[in-house]
This record gives C-alpha cells, sequence and structure tokens, in this order.
C-alpha cells in the first residue's frame, strides 16, 4: 500500500507556505512540522485521520485544543510528540484536552510531551491517566513534580471505595520513562520501581533551585529499590548544574554498591552529579554489570584515574562513554581507557587535565566516529595524533575552548589523508583561530556539514566569503554541504558577509547562527528571502538530528566568483606563497 511520510521540522513554515506542500491525502501517515508560525487556526488543516506519527514542535501558540483535536480525529496515533504547547501568553491548555487526547488515541504506542505539565491539578492529572491505552510502552514528559509523578503511579482511593477495592493498573506495559522533575526523590524512585513490571528504561533528571531537605531528595535507600523487577536495561539518573550547583549528597559508595547488587543485567548507565561517589563506587559498577555498553558520568568530582587501572581484565565492550566535569582524570586514564577498541563515542568534554597524550591514546581506536574534548589542554600537535591510526573513521569532532588550538590545527587535523569523514567541526571559542584557518579547511574540499566557530573574535567576512564559494568536486560548489553554520558573536563579521547568504550560495543551509546587532534589518530580510533557513541571533545552539530532504530547493548558478579561481589557483602553493601572494584585504574590494 503506498505511503506517505513528510518532515518540516528544520524550518517553520506558514500556512502559506506548508497548504501546497501539503494536500489533502488519505495515505499520510507520518508528519513532522515546526510550529512556530501556526496556531490554533492550522489545527483543522495540519491533523489529518491517517496519522500513525505526528511530531509538533514550538507549539507556543497552539492551546488545549491541539490535545483534543488529535483524541477526536487521529483513532490510529501510534507515536506522538508535542513540545512548547500553550506556553504562549494568551493560550491555555485543560486537563480536559489530556483527558480527551488519552481516552481517544488508542492505539497510542509513545508519547513525548515536551512541555510543563504542572500547570495541570495534582488530582485531575493522576485521575486522567487511568483512561491512557495499555498498548502505550514509552511516555516522556518535559517537566513534571515528583509529587504528581508518585500520585500519577499510584492514584489514592477515594473515600467511597472499600479498602479492599483493586485499583486498575496504571500503565501496565510502560517499557521506557523519561521525566524531568522538580526533585528526584526516595518516594518517587521507590513508586516508580515498583508500580512499572515491565519498565526497561529509566531517565530522570533534576534541576533544583537550591539544596533539597531529606524527605524531597534521593538516598542509598532510594538507590537500594532501583530494578526490583529485574528487568531495567538502561538507567540514567542526572542533577543539573544548569541552575545551582547542587548534587546528590545523600548518596555514597554503598548506595552505589546496594544498587549493583540489582542491576548486573544492565547495559547503560548515567550518573551526574553524585559528589559523595569515589572510585570505589565507580569500580564497582564496571566490575558488577559487565554487559554495560554505555557508560556516562558527570560532575565525577571525586572519580580518578583508579578507576580505569584495570578495565582490561573486564569482560567489559564500552562502546559509548561520557567522563563530563571528571577535572581529576589525567591522560593515563584515557590510556587505559583506549584499550577498548569498540569505542566509537567518546565525551571528554571539560577534563581540564587532559592532553596530547590523551589524544594519542585516543588515535589508536579504530571504529571512534563521534570525539568532543571542549575545553582540554590539548595542542596542534596533539590533533595530529588522531589520524594516525583512527582509519579516518572520525565523523564529529568538538574542540570547544581548547585555548592553545590555532590557525595550524587544520594542518594536523587533515594532514594528506587523515581524517577525510569528519563531516560535523566545531571550532568554537578558540582565541587564536582567524579566518586562515578556514582558508586552509576550504583548500581541504572536505564536505563539512555542520562548521561551528561561535565566539572566535578573529573570524570575520573572508572566512564567509570562502565557505560561500567552496568547491567540493569540480561539479558541485557554492559551499554547498554545508547544513549548519554558527558564527554568533565572531568579532569580524560584518554587514558585507551578509551579501554572501543570498542565493546561490549555501543552497542546503538549514540553520545559521550570527550577532543579531550587526544589523538586525539584514537579519530579518535574510529570514524573509530564504524561508528554509532557521536564522538565530540569540546565542542559542543550533541543529537537529535529522536534516530535511530539500537540498535542491535553490537553483546554483554555473558561474565562478573571482575567490573560487583563487583558491583552484592557490591550491599548489604552499602555505607561505599563499600568505605571501594574496593580499586578502583585495578580495572584499
Amino acid at each position: 500500500m503506498f505511503q506517505l511520510w513528510l518532515y518540516f521540522q528544520d524550518i517553520a513554515p506558514s500556512m502559506d507556505l506548508l497548504r501546497p506542500l501539503l494536500p489533502s491525502n488519505p495515505y499520510l501517515r507520518s508528519l513532522k512540522v515546526d510550529c512556530t508560525r501556526l496556531d490554533d487556526s492550522s489545527l483543522d488543516f495540519l491533523i489529518r485521520p491517517s496519522l500513525q506519527e505526528l511530531c509538533l514542535y514550538n507549539c507556543a501558540d497552539c492551546s488545549g485544543k491541539l490535545l483534543s483535536l488529535l483524541g477526536r480525529q487521529c483513532k490510529d496515533l501510534r507515536f506522538l510528540y508535542l513540545s512548547s504547547v500553550a506556553e504562549k501568553r494568551g493560550r491555555s491548555i485543560d486537563v480536559l484536552d489530556l483527558e480527551e487526547l488519552l481516552s481517544g488515541c488508542t492505539h497510542l504506542e509513545t508519547l513525548v510531551l515536551m512541555f510543563d505539565v504542572s500547570i495541570f491539578l495534582r488530582h485531575n492529572f493522576a485521575r486522567v491517566w487511568a483512561l491512557a491505552t495499555r498498548r502505550l510502552i514509552s511516555l516522556e514528559i518535559g517537566y513534571i513534580s515528583s509529587v504528581m509523578v508518585t500520585e500519577l503511579l499510584s492514584p489514592s482511593l477515594g473515600l467511597h471505595q472499600s479498602s479492599y477495592h483493586v485499583q486498575p493498573s496504571i500503565l501496565p506495559n510502560l517499557q521506557k520513562l523519561c521525566l524531568s522533575v522538580d526533585y528526584i526523590t526516595d518516594t518517587m524512585v521507590s513508586t516508580i520501581s515498583k508500580c512499572l513490571v515491565c519498565l526497561t528504561h529509566l531517565d530522570l533528571r533534576d534541576s533544583p533551585i537550591i539544596e533539597p531537605r531529606m524527605a524531597f531528595d534521593l538516598t542509598n535507600s532510594g538507590l537500594q529499590q532501583i530494578n526490583v523487577h529485574g528487568k531495567l536495561k538502561h538507567l540514567s539518573l542526572v542533577r543539573s548544574q544548569e541552575i545551582a550547583p547542587t548534587y546528590f549528597k545523600r548518596v555514597n559508595d554503598l548506595g552505589i554498591l546496594l544498587m549493583a547488587d540489582k542491576c548486573s543485567a544492565m547495559e547503560s548507565i548515567c550518573l551526574g552529579g553524585f559528589c559523595q561517589v569515589t572510585d570505589t563506587g565507580y569500580k564497582t559498577i564496571l566490575h558488577s554489570c559487565s554487559k554495560v555498553y554505555k557508560l556516562r558520568v558527570f560532575h565525577g568530582t571525586h572519580l580518578t584515574d583508579l578507576v580505569f587501572h584495570d578495565i582490561s581484565a573486564t569482560s567489559l565492550s564500552l562502546t559509548h562513554v561520557s567522563l563530563r566535569w571528571c577535572n581529576l582524570l589525567t591522560n593515563l586514564a584515557i590510556a587505559r581507557l583506549a584499550t577498548n577498541g569498540d569505542l566509537s563515542f567518546l565525551d571528554l568534554r571539560d577534563c581540564r587535565n587532559l592532553g596530547d597524550e590523551a589524544l594519542r591514546a585516543i588515535g589508536t581506536l579504530p571504529k571512534l566516529k563521534t570525539l568532543l574534548i571542549d575545553g582540554c589542554d590539548i595542542s596542534d600537535v596533539g590533533l595530529s595524533y588522531l589520524g594516525r591510526g583512527s582509519k579516518n573513521s572520525l565523523v564529529s569532532l568538538s574542540v570547544r575552548g581548547c585555548k592553545r588550538l590555532t590557525d595550524r590545527c587544520i594542518c594536523s587535523l587533515f594532514n594528506g589523508s587523515s581524517n577525510k569523514e569528519i563531516r560535523e567541526l566545531d571550532l568554537s571559542n578558540l582565541p587564536n583561530i582567524s579566518d586562515d584557518a578556514v582558508l586552509l579547511l576550504v583548500k581541504t574540499r572536505i564536505p563539512i556539514f555542520e562548521l561551528r566557530m561561535r565566539r572566535c573574535p578573529l573570524i570575520g567576512d573572508i572566512s564567509v566569503i570562502a565557505l560561500a564559494s567552496m568547491q567540493i568536486d569540480d561539479t558541485v560548489w557554492h559551499g554547498s554541504h554545508l547544513r549548519l553554520l554558527d558564527l554568533y558573536n565572531c568579532g569580524g563579521i560584518t554587514q558585507l558577509a551578509f551579501q554572501w547568504f543570498k542565493k546561490p550560495y549555501f543552497p542546503r543551509l538549514r540553520w545559521l547562527g550570527v550577532t543579531g546587532s550587526v544589523n538586525r534589518d539584514l537579519v530579518d530580510a535574510l529570514a524573509r528571502s530564504r524561508p528554509f533557513l532557521h536564522v538565530a541571533c540569540r546565542g542559542e545552539e543550533l541543529g537537529t538530528d535529522q536534516w530535511d530532504d530539500m537540498d535542491d530547493v535553490y537553483v546554483q548558478d554555473e558561474e565562478v566568483d573571482f575567490l573560487e579561481q583563487w583558491l583552484l589557483g592557490a591550491e599548489n602553493e604552499s602555505d607561505d606563497e599563499m600568505e605571501d601572494d594574496v593580499d586578502l584585504a583585495e578580495l572584499l574590494e
């Protein structure tokens, strides 16, 4: 049977733009739309009875009508993602809207509500979840209070009910639960563990504004309640530091030991903000959970090299490792960690004591695809180690905030045939990176998809001109592969650079970060002239997980410009000759 999928999540279409792109079609099964420029008046057009998968992003101007309409019209929905619903002033959402959604979508398997549900009255909110289909296996909520979670899963008996009345099971087949809450507490963790008997994936995150009291915190006792049914495969417990420097101060090595006894079959573990856990606790996880292939530790204030001292003696086969803000780690720990030859993802951001010798060990990993080393103490020489043993597997590299790097890091990284597979590169917050580095990058002809250079004071108009005229091969040019370019707060960007974002340059660009104060009128004009380009000027991070397929919307000009000719002619010159022969200032005249 013919089926249709339409994705518009990387652009924010208006109704005038969306109407001809989204004709009436009874075979439309999947739809993804950024609703930034849409409101309630668009809902009758967007919501189709044939939909089985629906993702609506940035629904701030949509009211609770969105939920109720879905419940009435989309009876066959299997997957639903909604974000920022009714966040705009003047928009409202009622628990009755949620009730209509849950009672109407009886085939729903995955529900993602990425907005604050604490606006609902607690009692009413808990009551409506009894209407949710038994087919629901995955639930994610953007923000909810821990008390609401507890009441949702174990609603209190009404006064008219007998104490022997059997409560209907809430979400009996739920396997995946992801929540952002006010506080991760013993009571909430215990309730989740006991009531959700099929749970295999638990992801909890909180961001307290103050240190919680005992009754509103996670302790060793709460950790002991995790995985009482023995089915959990993935566990994430994170106390974020984005609001205030708060930690899980009531959990220590004993709590980790008690948890590990019940988690021997765990495959993925993430712990963030456990400031009282030492090497003993972390080693317990590595030695007790032999099936773990994803390990993530954030703010491991007592995590040292000793954790990985005998990692080669374990049966672990780690593929994804994140050790962020673990400032006691040194190069020795990474050398031991690199004995895991299956590593494909490595995040060592803000581990301040890691340097070039760590990169030497990382360079031996044959399957590494993503490396994040923001804020590490590395040099240009260290980057040259990455191309020596990795068999060109590296696809994504971030060196944001590595202050010692200079323009020469591009030569070190792309030396000869090294690292030709890199498609995502983050050079942000590097004070010594200049336009010369971008010119060197352009000469490599590497088809970079995402390039981030925010807060680089020496990056200017020359970089934009060079990227706009970049030639990947003999037939494709005009910076044709770049889909994301972040130049926010780059010191040398002027009004001239905006002229090079016009058609036909950067034909596939979907995300652009600039500083709005350069010229707000130019930014607005650019956004109007290229409706498929998301222009951000407030410093927000850019990017999405999936790109749209509208790469050929803009027709490319056949004419080669002066900078393109110069780049091609300069390929056979040395770097010194290039600097001597070309006066970059003349390129702007």
